[in-house]
């Protein structure tokens, strides 16, 4: 996996767009990362979501499912899809690292 840097503004990224090294993720990368991929501007509710997965990713190194993240929230099983038109997308704006294959196709599918 060949990891680019896409703006200078970014921590390093591979070639799936998502961040490297999650301890080197900004606020500011975030919404940078979210104006690429048409999200912007980032809301209370993308927020929300955004601190949601990363905590969840530093306690258990994983990603969690995302109809769990919008129970928990008290949200419909697509919110986060909507947020953010997809889940993956998501993922990249919270500043998480590449989960696998299998994860990724699943946060894309969602």
């Amino acid at each position: 996996m060949t990891a680019v840097r896409q703006n200078t503004n970014l921590p390093e990224m591979d070639e799936a767009g998502l961040i490297v090294d999650p301890a080197q993720w900004t606020e500011e990368a975030a919404n940078t990362i979210a104006e690429q991929l048409k999200v912007a501007p980032l809301t209370d509710n993308h927020w929300l979501v955004i601190y949601s997965l990363r905590d969840y990713y530093k306690k258990f190194g994983v990603a969690p499912a995302m109809n769990s993240v919008c129970h928990r929230l008290g949200k419909e099983k697509f919110w986060v899809h909507d947020l953010f038109q997809s889940c993956l997308n998501a993922w990249r704006i919270a500043g998480l690292p590449n989960p696998g294959e299998e994860a990724k196709s699943y946060l894309n599918d969602m």
